[in-house]
């Protein structure tokens, strides 16, 4: 296992009604522990938060002083882009 994925653990203080709560949603998303549940809702939290950066940094590229693009510079960049994104996938 590397160490990105080395399982450490964590103490989390919760009310009684939010333990049962996560222990609920646990079984009902077909985790089979409370700290697999917690797990993916992390994930879940991580990925929209890099979505939203991600938008960020294209309308900062949007509403910046442009240059006149050709048909062939689309097509270029969005090439750049599929790659990058078809490595990440594979990364994953």
């Amino acid at each position: 296992m590397s160490a990105e994925h080395e399982l450490t653990s964590m103490t989390v203080s919760l009310p009684a009604s939010q333990k049962a709560y996560v222990k609920e949603q646990a079984v009902a998303s077909g985790c089979s522990t409370p700290s697999e549940y917690i797990r993916r809702l992390i994930h879940a939290d991580q990925k929209a938060r890099a979505e939203e950066e991600l938008e960020r940094k294209i309308l900062e590229g949007l509403d910046s002083r442009s240059r006149k693009m050709s048909s062939d510079d689309w097509k270029a960049l969005r090439n750049t882009v599929r790659k990058k994104l078809t490595r990440r996938r594979k990364a994953q």
